[in-house]
């Protein structure tokens, strides 16, 4: 309901000053748990290890930014980069559709625990691994969804599932599918790519800014009131823990 769709304001990225090297990143200890509801965690800088971040979208972004707000949110790092990064990109190639990192890391807290659903995880690539591979939409306990890939993405020919972090169906990847991280490549399992698709299709509702379409876009996304209140409710926390 739009009306009682409480609003937020959607935190800042800070825009990386010159390219990162490649001794970056790597996930940081989730914030403390012992803080009231609605507190702040501790936001302790974890230490920094070696990595091989590649390029594209991850790199728009501040690094010392993104390990404070990965320790405030207890977002893993890599996921964070890619739906900041994905804000950057989408701030540069759709500048009225005002899309926020903190909706889309709500899209993937829900979706796949940020890419670690069934004990699987993003690697410093920003790959899923192993895979990550939703129900088979069969009409059992999902509607059915016939095969549109012959099992291309999703390893099933007779009918579709979701994919990878944000979960796409293979028929909506085949037309919002994106190149993220500039490996040439559009992968449903890659953050960044799978980050920058889920932002391009919120992004044909409008400003989202704008509470009725931001409501829009989300209900799009999955038709269901409550799937789009517990998207306000994360994205709204993760904003209330950033810092600036």
């Amino acid at each position: 309901m739009i009306g009682g769709l409480v609003t937020f304001s959607e935190p800042s990225v800070r825009l990386a000053a010159a390219p990162l090297p490649d001794d970056t990143v790597q996930n940081p200890a989730p914030p403390s748990t012992d803080t009231a509801a609605g507190g702040s965690p501790a936001s302790s800088t974890p230490a920094r290890p070696a990595s091989s971040r590649a390029g594209g979208n991850s790199g728009l972004v501040d690094e010392g930014w993104a390990i404070e707000q990965a320790s405030r949110t207890g977002i893993p790092l890599r996921a964070l980069l890619g739906y900041a990064g994905a804000e950057l990109a989408l701030g540069a190639e759709s500048p009225d559709c005002r899309m926020g990192w903190s909706t889309l890391a709500a899209l993937g807290h829900l979706e796949s625990g940020h890419g670690t659903h069934a004990g699987s995880a993003l690697g410093l690539d920003g790959v899923a691994r192993p895979s990550i591979l939703g129900p088979e939409l069969d009409g059992g306990d999902y509607d059915r969804i016939d095969d549109t890939d012959s099992g291309g993405i999703d390893g099933t020919s007779t009918t579709d599932r979701a994919v990878g972090p944000m979960q796409f169906i293979p028929s909506t990847w085949a037309t919002w599918g994106s190149d993220g991280n500039d490996d040439g490549v559009a992968d449903p399992q890659q953050i960044d790519d799978a980050a920058l698709a889920a932002g391009r299709y919120l992004c044909e509702y409008g400003d989202l800014s704008d509470a009725a379409n931001w409501h829009r876009a989300v209900f799009a996304y999955n038709h269901v009131e409550s799937y789009v209140n517990a998207v306000a409710d994360v994205a709204r926390d993760y904003a209330a823990r950033t810092s600036g």
